[in-house]
C-alpha cells in the first residue's frame, strides 16, 4: 500500500468541488485524513477569485504514475477545464506532493500554504 499527499486547489465554487472531492476519493480510494483549508490570492493571474488551498492523504494500491493519471481523471469528471491558462481559475487542481514520505512536488518549498497543509497532514499521522 502506498501512502500519499495529494495537494488540493480549488476557486471556482471551491467548499462545493472541495466536497464533491473529498466525496469521490472516500468511495474510490483509502481516504486518511485532509487538512484545514486554506484561503489563498491567486498566484501568477492576479485579476481571479481567490484559491482554497489544503491538502489530502490518501493509501492507495495505485503505482505513482498510475495515480497521476487517476487524479487528471477525477478533476476532468469533475469539470476541469484544461484549455484554461495554467494559473487560471479551476474547478478542482489535484497534484502527488508527498509519496510515501518523500516530497515529489517542487511546490512544496515554494508555497508556504501547501507545506503549511502536507506538514499538519505529516505531523497527525506519525
Amino acid at each position: 500500500m502506498n501512502r500519499c499527499i495529494i495537494g488540493v486547489g480549488s476557486n471556482i465554487r471551491p467548499k462545493e468541488n472541495i466536497d464533491k472531492m473529498l466525496e469521490i476519493l472516500s468511495e474510490e480510494q483509502k481516504f486518511q485524513a485532509h487538512s484545514d483549508w486554506i484561503t489563498t490570492a491567486p498566484i501568477g493571474i492576479t485579476d481571479q477569485e481567490d484559491f482554497v488551498n489544503g491538502a489530502v492523504l490518501i493509501e492507495t494500491e495505485m503505482q505513482q504514475n498510475e495515480l497521476n493519471r487517476y487524479l487528471k481523471n477525477v478533476e476532468d469528471r469533475m469539470g476541469r477545464d484544461r484549455s484554461l491558462p495554467k494559473y487560471g481559475p479551476r474547478v478542482i487542481d489535484l497534484d502527488i506532493v508527498v509519496w510515501n514520505d518523500q516530497i515529489v512536488d517542487s511546490d512544496y518549498y515554494e508555497r508556504d500554504f501547501l507545506k503549511t497543509s502536507v506538514d499538519q497532514l505529516l505531523s497527525a499521522s506519525l
